[in-house]
């Protein structure tokens, strides 16, 4: 399982359109890219700013079809001007899963 984790932050004052833009994201990955086995999205409650996902693949051509796919390109159309700096990523092979 390829995944990917990312760190995003929300520009003060637009925590709720960055959050909606999220799990509009993580609605069309549901219903589009079988080779997603997880779409995880957090809040940090004590900094609403700051939104982490999770996401897991199938491998690595599925992660890049994600990354350069309508959910992805959507999100950032949608909600790319709202966030405060560049996302923090970081991807991995998983090697254990309860």
């Amino acid at each position: 399982m390829h995944t990917l984790t990312a760190i995003l932050r929300a520009k003060p004052g637009h925590e709720a359109e960055v959050r909606a833009a999220l799990e509009r994201c993580g609605t069309w990955v549901r219903a589009h890219e079988p080779e997603t086995h997880g779409f995880f999205l957090a809040q940090d409650p004590d900094d609403p700013c700051r939104f982490t996902t999770y996401e897991r693949f199938t491998d690595r051509a599925a992660m890049d079809r994600h990354n350069n796919g309508t959910g992805s390109k959507t999100f950032f159309a949608e909600a790319g001007h709202l966030l405060d700096g560049d996302a923090v990523v970081a991807t991995a092979q998983e090697f254990f899963a309860r």
